[in-house]
Parts: structure tokens; sequence; C-alpha cells
């Protein structure tokens, strides 16, 4: 049974969350570009059989798409993006697939580090990579100390990601503290799990994108995105270009983000334009 100590200390901790978010939500209210951007990179493989083609030369198309959309996030001045490449489930597709996207990643990997440099563009793997080869995980460290300094975008790459997983290493990385007594219990709160859980440092997603034409999430940053607004478009990924890119910022600018408040009081923090 909780004590009152325990019970005053969480709810200090609570009133302490809420406040800070309350100091966030005029800036969220009027903020009119995602600092954050989400995108599940869906349809590679549906778009090469349309056109009678191996599945492989559908991801390959869709390197390409990742091209113009880290382009198109850099020009706008979006401090994130993040692209779903690989999740956890997609080691269930056949053993050829995945050996091919595995191939795929290694040379994209190796051609496109210049590119992204030279860009200002930061490189950030986000998920379980200990399951990939010895060779792509010291690729994966090449590139991303060789753009470790970069500050004109952060580009998150989800390879075997999971968000349950994301929450669950979080969650197992502050019990480890509990179990040492590096902290106690009540320090157990939101933001202390937020410090462990990918992309930490970044904003939270504002805006999440999915190609494909399918409307759900597919187990991606289930944290990190709890107030993103969902844009879902009918394209297949390599269809995706700066044209839709720009629309679905548009969609972002034009809906009333309330973060649980009613519309007249978001509107009433809203800054006269």
């Amino acid at each position: 049974m909780s004590s009152s100590t325990d019970i005053e200390s969480q709810t200090s901790t609570d009133n302490a969350d809420n406040n800070a978010f309350s100091e966030l939500l005029p800036d969220l209210v009027n903020q009119t570009l995602p600092k954050h951007v989400a995108i599940i990179m869906d349809g590679n493989g549906r778009w090469a059989q349309l056109k009678g083609k191996p599945r492989v030369l559908g991801h390959r198309a869709g390197v390409k798409a990742v091209r113009r959309a880290v382009s198109t996030a850099r020009e706008l001045g979006i401090q994130s993006l993040t692209l779903f490449a690989f999740s956890s489930e997609n080691w269930r597709r056949p053993d050829h697939e995945v050996t091919l996207l595995m191939q795929l990643f290694f040379t994209v990997l190796s051609r496109e580090i210049k590119l992204l440099d030279q860009n200002g563009v930061r490189l950030n793997i986000i998920g379980d990579t200990s399951r990939f080869s010895d060779r792509l995980q010291q690729q994966i460290q090449i590139a991303e100390q060789k753009t470790a300094n970069n500050d004109k975008l952060i580009l998150n790459v989800a390879a075997n990601y999971g968000g349950r997983w994301d929450i669950l290493q979080a969650a197992q990385k502050l019990a480890q503290k509990v179990e040492a007594g590096e902290i106690n219990s009540s320090q157990f709160t939101e933001q202390a799990l937020c410090e462990q859980l990918s992309m930490q440092n970044q904003p939270e997603v504002d805006l999440m994108i999915r190609t494909g034409g399918d409307c759900r999430i597919s187990n991606f940053i289930l944290w990190q995105a709890a107030y993103a607004e969902l844009v879902f478009l009918d394209l297949l990924w390599p269809e995706f270009d700066k044209a839709a890119f720009l629309s679905a910022v548009e969609v972002f600018s034009s809906r009333q983000r309330r973060f649980g408040l009613t519309g007249s009081q978001i509107e009433q923090l809203r800054t006269p334009v």
C-alpha cells in the first residue's frame, strides 16, 4: 500500500510535468511547420509488382524517394525526419527478400553517407542493431560517426525497430537503476522514461505520414507520436515526391491541435497573424 509520502511525491512530479507541458502549449498551438516528421515508407514491393518487376526493384526505387524526402525536409527547415525502414516484424518476410534488404541497406549507407555529410545531415540509426551482421553494424557506426557533428537535419532511420521494443528497453533501463539503488520507484516518471527512449534529445513527432493506402501505424514510434497528426496517403512510397510532402505539411498546418483542451481554449492561445 502506498504511503502518503509516496503519493505526495508522485503528485508533485505529475504537477511538474503538467506545468512544463502547459508552458509549451502556446508554442505548440501556434506551430505551423512540424519540427519532427515521421514517415512509414510503405508500398515498395507493390509498386514493383504492379509494373511486373521483382519486389527488390521497388525497394531500390524507394531509395530515390528517400533522397527526395530528405532534401525536402532540409529545405523546409524541419529539425528531425524519421523513416521506418525495417521493422522488427519484417524478419518474417521471405528469407531472400530480407537478405536483399540487408544488402541494399549496406549499399545505401556506403553510397549515400558522403552526400548526407555534404548537406549537413546527421544520420541516427534507431532500433536493435545487434541482429545485423558485424559488417553492417560496422558500416552503421562509420556512417553515424562521420555525420555526428552535422546540424541541418537529423535523419533517424528505424531499422529492426518496434515501438513496443523501444518502450520496453527504456523501462528495463530504469528498472535496472531502481535495482541498483540509483533511483527509487517514485523517480520512475514519464520524463525519466522519455530520457531512455530512442530520439530522447529530439522534439516529439508532430506529423506522421504513411504511404501505401493503409491506415495504421504498425508498431512505429508509439510513445514519441502520442500527439502526432496522422496523414495517410494512397501513393506508394516510390511515388512520394516533394509535392506529396508539401501537401502533408499543409494538412498539418490546417489542423487544430487541442492536446486535451477544447477548441475555444486553443483559440485563446493562438497568436493573431
